[in-house]
């Protein structure tokens, strides 16, 4: 029984742990695309790309358009039709 309890305490601390990394890194990602899709016509879209390129690369070049060379990872991701992916 003992061991049971602590393998499952191991185990919330762990996953408590993860859930705050998610949880700061999505903080990042929304304030960096916030500000890098400020000026976009398709706002919702323009969120929503910057976001999975920001989880995917931990990075948003600064500003509301190019700079792309502040992210390797960012600039390099294209989509299905072999077009930049990242916003």
């Amino acid at each position: 029984m003992k061991l049971l309890f602590a393998t499952f305490a191991i185990l919330v601390l762990f996953t408590s742990a993860y859930l705050q990394a998610a949880m700061a890194a999505s903080a990042f990602c929304d304030s960096k695309c916030k500000v890098r899709c400020s000026k976009a016509s398709a706002q919702d879209r323009c969120l929503k790309y910057c976001g999975i390129c920001c989880k995917e690369c931990n990075c948003v070049p600064s500003g509301t358009y190019g700079n792309k060379d502040e992210c390797p990872c960012y600039k390099n991701k294209l989509n299905k039709k072999k077009k930049p992916k990242c916003p």
